[in-house]
């Protein structure tokens, strides 16, 4: 049988490159060698494509940039091409046809639809969610008003532009204050991964500081009301049958699960399954298919939930490319589900495909 080829991109130029590499790195072991032909695809900080032969390892630490081996190479959005296009050292170019596209690329410019874009123009299918569900689930803002549509609770939320609170800053506070009542709120950019830019402002002075933070990854605000309860996620696999889950519980080694305390600090805990009843639970993952379909996601998501004592449960966001790296828990709740490394990425290839398929 004749290897299909399947090209991993990695990297990229948001502030989630280095975990990129990390995934990128597990992505690339789990995939069965005796079925596909690796081709790996870096994207430096800076943003220039390179066909990268070397040893998987220098992935995850970025080595794999010195490499005097790379060569540029792109993916052509003409479906004619179907592959990447390769330029040599001496400034011939080459073609190279692939098969599939596995993008492990967290935040701006990998999971919010503009690389899947790329993707569709070109023809070949690709692993995850389509152009319109990622860019819905990337901007916290416009996941807020599609939960609120299709009747799924959420905390209470508001929002502003940058440009509002530059121009009137008093009255976007006031809209805060009127709106969630309470302190403390969560601040968050609207369009940022991985709990970049958030913060838990516990009064107005913080508030202001926590609105300046945000504003330099967007140009959107969103604040949300403070929810007491448990960290709760479910990992979703699928097209249009998903296949969720057990529920699994995160314990924070900071105040919230901000950037560190989900890639470098190993005081998180996670609890697997969920601490919750198992009515509960059972309502979290109805919850979690309801929401991944209502967004039109594919391939995978992660859905985030919080749960409180008296037993409501509130989704908080949707990723739609979760992290893979050793701490990461959707591959860990995929495997309490039954699904292990290898088995898990030859489904997200296999539902690739058949999407492709169901859209010819």
């Amino acid at each position: 049988m004749q290897r299909k080829r399947i090209a991993v991109i990695f990297g990229g130029k948001s502030s989630e490159h280095e975990v990129s590499r990390v995934s990128a790195s597990y992505v690339i072991s789990q995939i069965p060698t005796e079925k596909y032909e690796i081709i790996t695809i870096g994207i430096t900080k800076t943003g220039r494509w390179f066909l990268y032969n070397g040893d998987i390892s220098a992935i995850a630490d970025g080595t794999w940039e010195q490499n005097e081996n790379n060569r540029t190479a792109f993916i052509a959005p003409a479906p004619s091409v179907g592959g990447i296009i390769i330029v040599n050292k001496d400034g011939s170019t080459e073609r190279m046809k692939l098969d599939v596209v596995f993008p492990v690329l967290h935040g701006k410019n990998g999971e919010d639809g503009t690389l899947q874009g790329l993707l569709e123009l070109s023809g070949i299918p690709y692993v995850g969610c389509g152009v319109l569900a990622s860019a819905e689930c990337m901007d916290k803002v416009s996941t807020n008003i599609m939960f609120e549509h299709a009747g799924i609770e959420q905390a209470a939320f508001t929002w502003f532009y940058r440009s509002e609170y530059v121009a009137d800053p008093d009255k976007c506070i006031a809209q805060v204050e009127s709106e969630l009542k309470n302190y403390p709120v969560f601040v968050k950019p609207a369009n940022a991964g991985s709990s970049v830019g958030v913060s838990k402002a516990h009064s107005r002075d913080e508030l202001k500081i926590a609105i300046d933070k945000a504003a330099r990854e967007d140009s959107r605000i969103l604040i949300e009301e403070n929810i007491i309860g448990k960290e709760v996620e479910c990992a979703v696999l699928g097209n249009d049958k998903p296949f969720v889950s057990v529920p699994g519980q995160i314990a924070p080694a900071a105040e919230f699960y901000d950037y560190d305390a989900k890639y470098n600090n190993a005081e998180s805990k996670l609890y697997i399954p969920a601490m919750i009843s198992s009515d509960l639970a059972a309502k979290v993952q109805e919850t979690a298919a309801k929401a991944y379909l209502a967004l039109g996601c594919e391939g995978l998501s992660r859905v985030d939930f919080f749960v409180t004592d008296e037993g409501r449960i509130l989704l908080n966001e949707i990723n739609t490319l979760p992290g893979f790296t050793s701490i990461s828990m959707y591959p860990k709740l995929m495997e309490a589900s039954g699904i292990k490394g290898s088995e898990l990425i030859e489904k997200l290839i296999n539902l690739a495909f058949e999407r492709a398929d169901k859209n010819v």
